[in-house]
């Protein structure tokens, strides 16, 4: 039984799924940056993400991060775009890990 302070969440993975535009912002299909432990972003080690890319994706993150209702519509739109209408640069947001944690360890 858990624990009564203790909570799931999931790690998630942000990848750039396609870019149907020109590409100014130096990304490519495949790269991605990680969200784990509640808060924690990580991006592979010589590799950058777009802030504005970036930007548009957080506010989609922490609801993804939580168990969702088959109905919810975050839990079967995967796909948000970078603001720049000119890139069309698209992510995907996948889950790629659970995590049971405890109040008393995130913020």
């Amino acid at each position: 039984m858990p624990e009564p302070d203790s909570f799931a969440l999931y790690d998630l993975r942000v990848t750039v799924d396609r870019i149907e535009g020109r590409s100014v912002c130096g990304l490519s299909p495949g790269d991605y940056f990680e969200l784990s432990h509640s808060s924690q972003l990580s991006i592979p080690e010589g590799k950058h993400f777009c802030m504005y890319a970036l930007a548009a994706v957080l506010p989609l993150l922490p609801p993804r991060q939580r168990e969702l209702a088959d109905a919810d519509w975050m839990a079967s739109d995967a796909f948000a775009a970078c603001p720049d209408p000119e890139e069309r640069l698209i992510m995907r947001i996948e889950r790629v890990g659970r995590r049971d944690l405890r109040n008393d360890q995130v913020t």
